[in-house]
């Protein structure tokens, strides 16, 4: 996953266009620094499913 294709996933969540965005185990790490480099970072919760795969949805109350 390159960083376009990362930052265009997290502002479409973040501006509600999508309800989740899902991320293969194999993506994750390129993915993971342009999620935590977020001032948003805390609205943003990833539920980690089978085979290590993660879907993303975005918060009203940040996570604590």
């Amino acid at each position: 996953m390159d960083e376009q294709t990362a930052i265009n996933m997290l502002n479409e969540l973040s501006e509600g266009k999508v309800t989740e965005i899902k991320v293969k185990k194999e993506d994750f790490l390129a993915f993971r620094p342009f999620l935590v480099n977020r001032p948003d970072f805390k609205l943003f919760r990833g539920i980690a499913g089978r085979g290590g795969d993660f879907t993303y949805t975005y918060l009203e109350i940040p996570r604590s």
